[in-house]
């Protein structure tokens, strides 16, 4: 993967959506970021604009700012959706004052609580945001990056009171024992909310690399599982596997003091989705063909769905035929974008 040279598509696209707010109709996220910059990364810049025409109903103006977020006032502003515009002002000042990862590696760790914000969605942003910046930094890139800080810390939402299970040696034998909620019903809030047992796995990892052998390896199960369980959600499971992929293709740029509490966060965050969206039972799946990575990618952008880009961009990082069949999935489990 690498964006560093996409002649300019990803930039023009990006600067396109600052424009734009990071949510429209109040509680839905504006996707269009992470799309383009996966399509970038899969040597698909070419149809950035055109998938971005058929997205732009989708968009909504920038929000009205409230007050300026300052070094002294910002745990008042945390987690408060209204002050989108207030954070990203404040990010966008950081990002000219210091360097990006030093930027990144100070708000991780006060970020990182809220990871359910949003649906996962603002750390998925950042995910990409980090991976663009990572191929080559430019300002488009830097600004994609506080507009991905700034809408986490805006819809900053910590958890707690979650009791532990006993959880297996493996992370899909884990998510498989994860419990889904009494309360399967309303949005991703309320069933957030109905969150009360999730099993530990992982737990008594202390070792950075082991972290992220640990993260690589849920990334690897929540992508597998979606081809059996996607059916209980078929959105809203996508995120099971996307949001700890976006957690691991941060961590090379954060300082590795940082990657257990990040596999931590992201375990969580993966088996809550698991326990929010279950399916009654699996079911068995097994794609019509055995397709090369290139050719699931011309059928997810032939169908558009957001949620089905994504997922895909992340069964390429994972790579194997039964991440590629877990994208084929949702191919053919989500409506067409038109």
């Amino acid at each position: 993967m690498n964006t560093s040279d996409t002649s300019g598509q990803l930039e023009e696209a990006l600067d396109r959506l600052h424009a734009s707010g990071p949510e429209r109709l109040g509680r839905l996220t504006n996707h269009a970021p992470m799309v383009v910059e996966a399509l970038a990364a899969h040597g698909r810049a070419g149809a950035v604009h055109r998938w971005l025409d058929l997205y732009r109903g989708k968009l909504e103006d920038f929000p009205a700012p409230v007050a300026p977020v300052t070094d002294d006032n910002w745990p008042t502003a945390l987690g408060d959706p209204r002050r989108a515009a207030d954070w990203i002002g404040y990010f966008s000042r950081a990002l000219a004052e210091h360097p990006w990862r030093d930027v990144l590696a100070l708000w991780w760790p006060r970020l990182l609580p809220g990871i359910y914000g949003g649906s996962t969605h603002p750390v998925i942003r950042v995910g990409h945001a980090v991976r663009a910046l990572e191929a080559g930094p430019n300002p488009p890139r830097l600004t994609e990056l506080a507009h991905g800080l700034g809408y986490w810390a805006a819809r900053h939402h910590p958890v707690s009171g979650i009791a532990q299970l006993p959880g297996a040696s493996s992370a899909a034998r884990s998510l498989d024992a994860t419990p889904a909620i009494e309360a399967a019903e309303g949005g991703f809030p309320a069933r957030l909310s109905a969150v009360r047992r999730l099993p530990a796995w992982a737990d008594d990892v202390t070792d950075p690399d082991t972290a992220r052998e640990r993260l690589t390896e849920l990334v690897r199960a929540a992508t597998h599982r979606y081809a059996t369980h996607g059916h209980g959600a078929p959105t809203m499971l996508v995120h099971a596997a996307t949001a700890p992929n976006a957690v691991l293709r941060t961590l090379g740029s954060l300082p590795r003091e940082m990657w257990v509490p990040s596999l931590r966060a992201a375990w969580t965050a993966s088996a809550a989705v698991t326990a929010m969206y279950a399916p009654t039972q699996p079911v068995a799946y097994s794609p019509d063909a055995r397709l090369t990575a290139e050719e699931v990618w011309e059928r997810a952008l032939a169908h558009g769905d957001e949620h089905v880009i994504k997922l895909t961009d992340t069964a390429s990082d994972v790579g194997d035929e039964q991440a590629l069949a877990a994208a084929l999935r949702s191919v053919e489990l989500s409506t067409p974008l038109s």
